[in-house]
């Protein structure tokens, strides 16, 4: 989102509708940017000069600091953001540690049971049991650290091997690997019929 379209302001309206008209446009741009944004380029859209424009952020400065409210203006030299007042951290924190809801879906399953019967496997290995790419599934596990990289088959491309983690284990609440309930060579053909049913559905979409 390189670059902003330009704001036409009612000039009919008073003074002070303009100035609330320039700083909802300017919150939504700061907002949506996420970074840093040049008050030239402010400016420019709004189509006000550049001392206009930075009385209108003086004044979104001063009340931001005034109310009670979560965010703050900063200013770096010639560009200014939205950030979280410092004040309010350790709120963000605690948040950022609660941890995830792990989504499993049945692809994701699939390629998990693969590694937990399999192990140490390959991408290569498990996508030929799926019939299908295994990619976002298993970066989906690396990301919930219920597998992680075990190290590389001495073969040519030395290929990653993938295993189980301690995490894996209190999730489904078994001590080791043993302790997985028995799967049967039917049962891994049927993951590879529905990896293909998964790939014929693809295809007539």
């Amino acid at each position: 989102m390189e670059e902003f379209e330009q704001v036409k302001l009612p000039l009919q309206e008073s003074g002070s509708a303009q100035t609330g008209s320039a700083e909802a446009v300017i919150e939504a741009i700061l907002f949506t940017m996420g970074e840093s944004v040049e008050i030239s380029r402010l400016a420019s859209v709004l189509e006000l000069s550049v001392s206009a424009t930075e009385a209108v952020l003086k004044g979104m400065e001063e009340r931001y600091r005034e109310s009670d409210r979560g965010i703050a203006l900063m200013r770096f030299e010639d560009s200014v953001q939205l950030c979280t007042k410092a004040e309010l951290y350790e709120y963000l924190i605690k948040i950022a540690k609660t941890p995830r809801k792990m989504v499993l879906t049945d692809t994701v399953l699939e390629t998990l049971s693969i590694v937990a019967y399999k192990q140490p496997v390959t991408r290569v290995e498990i996508e030929r049991i799926r019939g299908v790419s295994c990619d976002h599934a298993i970066n989906k596990l690396l990301e919930y650290d219920l597998i992680c990289e075990l190290g590389r088959m001495d073969a040519p491309g030395r290929p990653l091997l993938f295993g189980t983690t301690e995490q894996f284990l209190r999730c489904f609440g078994v001590r080791s690997i043993e302790e997985l309930p028995e799967v049967s060579p039917l049962q891994l053909e049927e993951l590879k019929l529905q990896a293909e049913s998964e790939v014929q559905l693809q295809l007539d979409i």
